[in-house]
């Protein structure tokens, strides 16, 4: 399959500035080393706890934050590198919907109002004619009405915000979307209402899709392959099915441990990770994951696996791990 966006060895460090004249101190690395590629017309969904960098990862890629290192390749541009002329023109065909619904539409604009602007901008519709009846084609296809068109958000729901997000970006006709947690912020009786008019975008407008999310049952449903974020770090990534059904990280076999059965016969054997995620300013030596990993070894505190190949499935871990056993394998 064809690439259409190509992740190099990203890092993105925020300075700790203390003092009278600031001097920088340390820093959070939030973003720490990660590349990966995404394909045209898949979804690539990425998991992790919260604080993991995945967000921050997003908004790198964007450019929306400045990466501190590395290269994000979409369509064979360098975004990170390209000029404020070509940045725009590259941006309008990769764009974002953001998590919060509530927050990211201008409360002073009627839906009309940020159609309209997103179109203006970038120079898709010619006269009002066009961008209007555009506009409320846009919101029949996320499921609205065009009296909803002169309306402002606060007059809308949860769900249908996320739905005028949706519209807002299609506006442009872009080829890449960033689904930044996109129904985290919604009732569960609206999220998938949303994940179904997402999926059907996705076949007709044939969009390639970043979904990120900390629901592990969302991504499944919604991805094609699975990486899994770490403090700053991809440890695992691999097809979708391979990474649920048999994990090789120790810390994607526990995310995928803690997901709830919907049977409540089943009984899960309880595993619980000993420590909490350790700080983005103080990363562990060594693999990252080793102070909470019940595998760890000396190795393990002092040397840093890569990101390798393992028939498929791409891991970052010194073992080969057989989880109902607990025999590592070098």
């Amino acid at each position: 399959m064809e690439e259409i966006l190509a992740v190099k060895d990203l890092k993105t460090w925020f300075p700790i500035k203390s003092g009278i004249i600031q001097r920088t101190i340390g820093y959070v690395r939030a973003v720490d080393g990660v590349s990966f590629h995404v394909c045209k017309g898949e979804t690539f969904g990425l998991v992790g706890e919260s604080g993991s960098g995945k967000t921050t990862l997003a908004r790198s890629i964007l450019r929306l934050i400045e990466p501190t290192e590395g290269s994000v390749y979409f369509d064979g541009v360098d975004v990170t590198k390209a000029k404020k002329g070509k940045l725009r023109k590259t941006r309008r065909k990769m764009q974002i919907i953001f998590q919060d619904p509530y927050a990211s539409l201008d409360p002073r604009q009627t839906v009309n109002s940020m159609l309209i602007e997103s179109m203006k901008i970038h120079g898709i519709a010619s006269n009002r004619v066009e961008v209007r009846k555009k506009a409320l084609e846009l919101l029949t296809k996320v499921g609205l009405s065009e009296e909803h068109l002169y309306r402002f958000p606060h007059e809308f729901s949860g769900g249908q915000r996320q739905r005028i997000a949706v519209a807002r970006v299609l506006a442009v006709n872009p080829d890449f979307l960033i689904l930044d947690e996109p129904t985290s912020f919604l009732d569960v009786s609206v999220q998938a209402s949303v994940l179904n008019l997402l999926n059907d975008l996705q076949r007709e407008f044939n969009l390639t899709y970043m979904f990120i999310s900390h629901n592990l049952a969302v991504v499944h449903h919604m991805s094609d392959r699975v990486g899994v974020m770490y403090l700053g770090k991809i440890v695992e990534l691999a097809d979708k099915n391979a990474v649920y059904t048999s994990p090789k990280h120790p810390y994607t076999f526990h995310l995928m441990v803690a997901i709830p059965s919907p049977d409540p016969e089943v009984q899960k054997e309880e595993v619980l990770l000993k420590g909490d995620v350790p700080s983005p300013v103080n990363i562990p030596p060594g693999c990252r994951f080793h102070p909470r990993c019940p595998y760890a070894t000396d190795r393990c505190k002092h040397e840093e696996p890569l990101l390798t190949e393992r028939n498929g499935h791409w891991v970052a871990c010194h073992y080969d791990i057989d989880f109902q056993s607990g025999v590592i394998k070098s």
